[in-house]
């Protein structure tokens, strides 16, 4: 095994955001050397990494001469150049998630694709070359942007074919609309050994006008039966793409209790964040060890938890101001987690709260008190 700790062996991370600056808390706890890249200079982890890069994600030279640089290369968003990736891993550069990968997940329409030639159960979709060629009459459906979709954006409910008309014209796939009762994810990760291992199912609950999570709850609210059909599916995912990292699966439990594959994310994720209080092993220590191939650490839970997404609030642009946060600090089981970003400005993530308890339907109650007790607003 190289060794990674206290050496001078380093770590490359494409992406400076909320879940980098997450990822560091781990690399510092085992004294990993962490570069960073990323467009802005005031990204959550330009201050806390040992060395910070600036560049854009997009563009080869930034991304190549970047990693050229480094031991390993990870990311923390999937938005990145994956030609410049190819051209690393031709010369010897471990990259993983690899570009294979990035590639198939950076277009929602090759990932359904994908999906279906893998025979991972989803939803009936076509694809387009723009919004403008889409002709269907039967309402209602779901479009998306194939590409640079974040947090909701990307995503609208059509419900009359007026509804098209206010969408950008860009390429897109449609999905059949399934009814469902519970939004599901499950976080897998696999090292390049081969060796993998599964959180427990966790259940999304999401705000109705911004399409964005409000609460994940751990475990799932659902039967064993439906846990295990779950995370079953996720690792069918997992081993199609032959990833390595961490792999957060989004699914639908259906009405007639069947799983569906939604979408990816080849990163850790919003849906894991809870882990950080709640499993023996967070989903960022979890991703380092995978990357690194190092052997995967326990994803059993040590206690119920709720992850709540603090968001800017609608009406509020500017230096944020966390209004509130010392009240929720007084309730036992609570913990924010606040991501370093100076500005706010409507639903823009912002941090998360997680809140613990042996009981989950208690950790539930305690959830709503901190979203309508805790304001994201500005000066």
């Amino acid at each position: 095994m190289k060794n990674y700790f206290s050496s001078d062996f380093k770590l490359g991370v494409l992406g400076g955001g909320q879940l980098g600056k997450m990822l560091l808390t781990e690399t510092q706890k085992y004294d990993i050397y962490t570069v960073i890249l990323d467009s802005s200079k005031d990204a959550p982890c330009a201050q806390i990494c040992n060395e910070f890069h600036l560049g854009n994600l997009m563009n080869y030279d930034d991304v190549y001469n970047f990693g050229k640089q480094v031991d390993v290369l990870t990311i923390e968003i999937e938005h990145v150049n994956v030609e410049a990736l190819e051209s690393l891993e031709k010369e010897g550069v471990k990259v993983y998630p690899s570009s294979k990968t990035l590639k198939i997940i950076q277009n929602k329409g090759v990932q359904k694709q994908f999906f279906v030639a893998n025979n991972i159960p989803t939803a009936s979709f076509k694809r387009y070359k723009s919004t403008s060629e889409i002709k269907e009459t039967t309402v209602p459906f779901v479009w998306k942007s194939t590409q640079f979709g974040y947090d909701g954006n990307g995503v609208k409910m059509i419900k009359s074919v007026e509804d098209l008309k206010d969408l950008p014209n860009v390429e897109c796939i449609i999905e059949e609309l399934i009814p469902f009762k519970n939004e599901l994810a499950v976080i897998v990760a696999r090292n390049s050994d081969g060796d993998v291992k599964t959180y427990p199912v966790v259940e999304m609950e999401f705000h109705p006008e911004a399409n964005q999570v409000e609460y994940v709850l751990c475990p799932a609210r659902i039967d064993t039966e439906i846990a295990e059909k779950a995370q079953k599916v996720a690792l069918q995912v997992a081993d199609a793409f032959k990833h390595v990292g961490l792999l957060a699966v989004e699914l639908f439990l259906t009405n007639d209790n069947q799983i569906i594959v939604n979408e990816v994310a080849p990163r850790t994720h919003n849906s894991g964040h809870h882990t950080i209080e709640t499993s023996y092993t967070s989903q960022f220590e979890q991703h380092l060890r995978a990357v690194l191939n190092l052997p995967l650490g326990n994803t059993d839970n040590k206690v119920a938890g709720i992850m709540v997404n603090l968001v800017g609030e609608e009406g509020f642009k500017g230096n944020v101001i966390y209004k509130n946060i010392e009240k929720i600090m007084q309730i036992d089981g609570v913990t924010p987690h606040i991501y370093g970003k100076k500005q706010t400005r409507p639903f823009r993530k912002m941090g998360h709260v997680t809140i613990v308890n042996k009981d989950l339907n208690k950790a539930r109650e305690t959830a709503e008190i901190v979203k309508k007790t805790i304001r994201v607003i500005s000066k």
